[in-house]
C-alpha cells in the first residue's frame, strides 16, 4: 500500500491527516488516552514534549552560513512577514474582544488565530515553488524562514504589540531547545545531519497529539471562516511581500507571492501559546482549527497564484527587453 504517497498528494498532508485522525479520536473517544494510559496516553497527550524535540531538531537543521543574496532575500521576506503580522495584531487587539469573537459568522476568530496564521511561511512550499519559478538563490531563501517556526515569533509579536506579557524565563524556556539545537548543528555538521533527519519524521506525531485537543464540531463551525482566513493571509501578507521583494530583495515579486502562505507548524502555535499564557486557553481550540484550514487553503492557492504572477512578470520583462532593443 502506498499510504505515504497518498498522504503527500494532500497539501500539508503529513501535518493535516494525523491532525484530523487525532481530532476524530478526541471527538468520539475523548477519554482514550487516560483509559489506555502509559505510552498510548503519552502519544495522545504529548503535544508539548514532542514539539520541544521537534523545535530542537529544527534549530539543529539550520545553517549559519549562507550567501549574501540568500540572506538578503530571506531576511527581507521574513522581516516583512513578521512586520505585517505585528501590524495585524496591533489593529486586531484594538477592535476585537479579548477572548475573540464569540457569536455570529466570525465566532472563533481571535487575535491569536490571525497572528498564528500570518507570521509563519511554509518554507517547504516556498522552496518547491521557487525552484520552479525563481532562481536557486531565491529558492534558498527558505533558510531563514525556519526561524519563524514554533512559538518564538508569535510570542515576540504578541508581547511587543502589548497583547500578552511573557516572563523572561518563560520566553527563554520557549526558545532554549531551538537555540541549543542551532548551536550543536553549527558546531558539528554530522549532528546537524543526524538531528535534521528527525524534523519531518516528528511532524505526524505532534500533529496527532495536537488533533487530540480539537473537537471536530469546532472545525465544522470554523470551516468557511478558515477558508476566508487563508485567502486573507495571501492578500494581506502577499501585497507587502511583493513590494518588499521588488524594492529590497531585487526580485520581480514572485518570491513575495510564494512566501504568502501559512506554515503547517503554525497549527501548533495556539496551543503552545495557551500553555504559557492561560488567558489564551479559551480561544486556542478555535484558533487551531482556523489555522489548520488556512494552511490547506494557502497550500493550494499560493502555487497557483505564484505561477500566474511569474508568467505575467516574465512576460512584462520580455516586453521591456524588446522595447529596449527597438530603441
Amino acid at each position: 500500500m502506498q499510504i505515504k504517497r497518498a498522504i503527500d498528494k494532500i497539501p500539508g498532508g503529513m501535518m493535516l491527516v494525523p491532525l484530523f485522525i487525532g481530532a476524530v479520536c478526541h471527538t468520539f473517544a475523548p477519554g482514550a488516552g487516560k483509559y489506555f494510559g502509559s505510552f498510548t496516553n503519552g502519544l495522545i497527550s504529548g503535544t508539548v514534549p514532542i514539539l520541544a524535540v521537534w523545535f530542537f531538531c529544527m534549530g539543529a537543521s539550520i545553517k549559519l552560513s549562507a550567501t549574501g543574496t540568500v540572506l538578503r532575500k530571506s531576511g527581507t521576506l521574513v522581516v516583512t512577514k513578521v512586520a505585517v503580522a505585528w501590524l495585524v495584531a496591533a489593529v486586531a487587539s484594538r477592535v476585537m474582544p479579548e477572548n475573540g469573537v464569540e457569536v455570529g459568522f466570525f465566532a472563533g476568530l481571535s487575535t491569536l488565530a490571525l497572528v498564528a496564521a500570518m507570521d509563519m511561511t511554509n518554507g517547504g512550499l516556498y522552496a518547491s515553488v521557487m525552484q520552479q519559478y525563481g532562481s536557486k538563490e531565491e529558492a534558498g531563501a527558505f533558510v531563514l524562514m525556519s526561524l519563524e517556526s514554533g512559538p518564538l515569533m508569535t510570542m515576540i509579536i504578541l508581547g511587543t504589540a502589548g497583547i500578552a506579557s511573557f516572563e523572561p524565563h518563560v520566553f527563554v524556556g520557549a526558545v532554549l531547545p531551538f537555540l541549543v539545537g542551532f548551536a550543536l548543528g553549527n558546531l558539528d555538521p554530522e549532528l546537524r545531519e543526524f538531528f535534521g533527519k528527525a524534523v519531518q519524521t516528528l511532524i505526524p506525531f505532534f500533529a496527532f497529539a495536537l488533533g487530540n485537543t480539537i473537537d471536530l464540531a469546532v472545525i465544522a463551525q470554523t470551516g468557511l471562516l478558515g477558508i476566508l482566513l487563508g485567502v486573507a493571509v495571501i492578500v494581506i501578507t502577499g501585497i507587502p511581500l511583493i513590494i518588499a521583494d521588488k524594492l529590497i530583495g531585487g526580485g520581480d515579486g514572485t518570491a513575495g507571492v510564494a512566501a504568502s502562505s501559512s506554515a503547517g507548524a503554525a497549527v501548533a502555535t495556539p496551543v503552545l501559546i495557551a500553555e504559557m499564557v492561560p488567558q489564551f486557553k479559551a480561544v486556542a481550540p478555535a484558533a487551531t482549527a482556523l489555522v489548520a484550514t488556512s494552511v490547506i487553503v494557502t497550500s493550494i492557492l499560493v502555487p497557483i497564484v505564484t505561477a500566474v504572477w511569474s508568467k505575467r512578470a516574465k512576460a512584462r520583462a520580455a516586453m521591456r527587453e524588446q522595447m529596449a532593443v527597438v530603441k
